[in-house]
């Protein structure tokens, strides 16, 4: 479906310029560059902007990857190690609660064991929703209990793993509550071991809420993780992790609007109608209609949090506007990302650069204290920032005036 029926059904539409200058492909050597994990020493923490308190709102997890926060305010972490390191992860979900409403979880109890590289969350009604790898599932759920009972019900078959951390499956339900958005990263960097392998991938899925109904909703989306809807327009944007292997500034990461029918070039280009010359020639007709992303956020930064403040703790300037976990680069010979940055919205438009919100989080040219991932928003205004490789959730809270 991916490079046949998927690709030639999606209708794709030109972006606007101007777009960033690029520089060539392969204008730099591609770099492999891991960072050495050493964690936060008991004096330090990451830094926010004045005006900010950081805190640990939880510890001791095991790879938490995702944030989920309940409508009674229980904080839900997907506890996920990547596969492809030899060891087995906790694959569950942990639910966290603040009992006693000051800004650290008191309890923490398993909420989902057992799963399959668990990832996406979300709650439609009293259906709650996991995004396996290679499925998703369906559980009941009452408000305020702290577990699920039972294996669930599957309702999808997805295809599993992918290239490097492109194991993930994010959910979105439907602003009316009658879909479900399902995020499915790409096999392979760019195709290289052919489209048969891509059945389904590097798409943005649409569903029923009974897993029927099966449709692609936007593609060419390499790896997209992050999904949100914009507040004020209602449109869902996502974040997404560009392609390897050309160089230290290529290819841009990115936020953007995801419009329903919408095609973003990945394998063929990148940036709008930039053709990748590793698949060059190949679909001219594609590479015409890719659309170039809303908000480069910096070549691989790997984004992949995305959440849109609509709550009304923080400062004016944040309201409306999106936080981007940044888990950090590989590709690169200087070390990018490990952070979470701030971009800001107007009208349901981006207004102005994205800045770091969340950073510290590198220690030296080959060292890092933590990797952020997923970002969410408390219900009580604070923002939460999953730290994956210190088994941390940080919160931070607005200082009152």
């Amino acid at each position: 479906m991916f490079a046949t029926l998927a690709l030639l059904s999606i209708l794709g539409h030109p972006a606007d310029d101007p777009k960033p200058a690029l520089p060539k492909p392969n204008e730099t050597p591609s770099v492999t560059k891991f960072p050495k994990v050493i964690g936060w020493p008991k004096d330090k923490m990451p830094v926010a902007p004045p005006g900010f308190r950081v805190s640990v709102f939880a510890d001791g997890l095991d790879n938490p990857r995702w944030l989920y926060v309940l409508p009674n305010g229980d904080v839900l972490v997907a506890e996920t190690r990547t596969p492809d390191k030899g060891k087995k992860g906790a694959n569950r979900i942990t639910l966290l609660r603040d009992t006693n409403k000051d800004g650290a979880a008191e309890l923490k109890e398993v909420f989902a064991k057992d799963l399959n590289l668990p990832l996406g969350m979300a709650l439609v009604g009293e259906t709650f929703f996991v995004g396996n790898t290679d499925a998703i599932m369906s559980f009941p759920y009452k408000t305020d209990q702290t577990g699920l009972e039972g294996k669930g019900r599957k309702i999808l078959d997805l295809p599993a793993g992918g290239y490097n951390n492109h194991w993930t499956r994010n959910l979105l339900p439907s602003r009316d509550g009658k879909k479900l958005f399902v995020s499915v990263g790409s096999g392979s960097n760019v195709a290289e071991n052919g489209t048969a392998n891509e059945i389904l991938r590097a798409n943005i899925l649409e569903i029923n809420l009974d897993g029927t109904g099966l449709r692609v909703f936007a593609g060419g989306l390499r790896n997209p993780v992050g999904m949100a809807f914009e507040p004020k327009s209602g449109a869902l944007w996502t974040a997404v992790n560009e392609r390897d292997q050309l160089g230290d500034d290529l290819v841009p990461d990115y936020i953007t609007g995801v419009p329903d029918g919408s095609f973003h070039g990945w394998p063929y280009s990148y940036m709008g109608q930039n053709e990748d010359p590793r698949r060059k020639g190949e679909r001219p007709d594609l590479v015409a209609k890719a659309m170039a992303p809303d908000v480069p956020l910096g070549s691989h930064t790997a984004s992949l949090g995305l959440a849109f403040y609509d709550a009304k703790a923080f400062p004016e300037k944040f309201r409306g506007g999106a936080f981007v976990g940044q888990r950090g680069s590989w590709n690169r010979s200087k070390f990018a990302g490990y952070r979470v940055i701030f971009v800001p919205f107007q009208d349901g438009k981006p207004s102005g650069p994205a800045e770091d919100f969340l950073s510290g989080f590198i220690a030296n040219d080959d060292e890092v204290y933590g990797r952020p991932v997923g970002v969410a928003v408390a219900k009580d205004g604070s923002l939460l920032v999953v730290d994956e490789l210190a088994n941390r959730v940080w919160r931070i809270a607005a200082e009152a005036k």
